[in-house]
C-alpha cells in the first residue's frame, strides 16, 4: 500500500481524543485516516467526522495496521494500557522516516487507580517507552495532551491551549508543528527532548484534578512570557 506523504493517520481514532483530533485537522483541510482495531468502527467514525467536518474533507477509515502503513505522521491517540499492544501491531507498517506523535499519558486507571495520578514508567515517560519499541528510523515526539476531547469535538468552541512538543529531532518537531497549528486557538511550544515528556505527561493528570474541582470540561495550559520561534 503506497505512503501518503500529505496524510496524518490516527492509530485509536474511534476514541474521544482522537476522534476531536481528526474532526480539527479534517476541518483544516489535512487528509486524516482513522485507524482502529476494527475496521468498521473506523469506517463508520470517518464517516461520521467527514459528515462533521463539512464539505471536502478526506477522512478514510481503516484497520490499524493499514492505517500506519498510509501516512509518515502517525498518532498514538489510545489509553497507557494499549500503548505497546498497538506499536508492536503496526511495527511492520510503519514507514522510515515516519514521525509517530505519542499523545498516551500513563494514567492510573490503566491499573485501577485514580485519573488524578500517574504511573512510573520504567523508560521516564509513555513516550520514551514507544520511542524505543518503534523501529530504527521511526521517530517519536509527544504531543497534544492538554486539548480536551470535549472541546475538540465541539466546533463552535475557540480552543486557549499550548501544544507543548517533546522530541530529539528539530525536523520531527517541525513535522508536528503543522498539525497544532492546524487547530484554531492551539499554539505550537517546542518543549525541548523527549526526555521532557515525562514532565507535560504528568501534567494532564494536574488538568484532570482541575476539571473536577472546578466542574470543568476541558482546563488547558499556557505558557506566558514567551514568543515561540517562526
Amino acid at each position: 500500500m503506497q505512503v501518503t506523504d500529505d496524510a496524518v493517520a490516527i492509530l485509536g481514532g474511534t476514541g474521544a481524543e482522537g476522534s476531536g483530533l481528526a474532526l480539527r485537522w479534517a476541518q483544516a483541510g489535512l487528509h486524516v485516516i482513522i485507524g482502529s482495531r476494527d475496521a468498521q468502527r473506523a469506517e463508520a467514525a470517518a464517516e461520521r467526522i467527514s459528515a462533521d467536518a463539512g464539505h471536502g474533507a478526506r477522512v478514510d477509515g481503516l484497520a490499524n495496521g493499514e492505517a500506519a502503513a498510509r501516512a509518515r505522521l502517525v498518532v498514538l491517540t489510545v489509553p497507557f494500557a494499549a500503548q505497546l499492544p498497538t506499536i508492536q501491531s503496526v511495527h511492520d507498517q510503519l514507514a522510515q522516516g515516519a514521525v509517530v506523535v505519542d499523545v498516551t499519558v500513563p494514567l492510573a486507571v490503566a491499573v485501577g487507580g485514580r485519573a488524578t495520578r500517574v504511573l512510573g514508567v520504567w523508560e521516564g515517560s509513555a513516550a520514551e517507552q514507544a520511542a524505543a519499541a518503534v523501529p530504527r528510523g521511526v521517530s517519536v515526539v509527544s504531543a497534544f495532551h492538554h486539548l480536551s476531547a470535549a472541546h475538540l469535538a465541539d466546533l463552535s468552541h475557540p480552543l486557549d491551549s499550548d501544544v507543548l512538543v517533546c522530541g530529539d529531532t528539530r525536523e520531527a518537531k517541525e513535522r508536528v508543528r503543522r498539525l497544532a497549528e492546524a487547530i484554531p486557538g492551539a499554539r505550537y511550544v517546542d518543549a525541548g527532548p523527549l526526555a521532557n515528556a515525562r514532565i507535560v505527561e504528568s501534567i494532564t493528570a494536574l488538568l484532570i484534578g482541575l476539571n473536577i474541582r472546578y466542574k470543568v470540561p476541558g482546563a488547558a495550559i499556557r505558557i506566558t512570557g514567551i514568543e515561540p520561534r517562526a
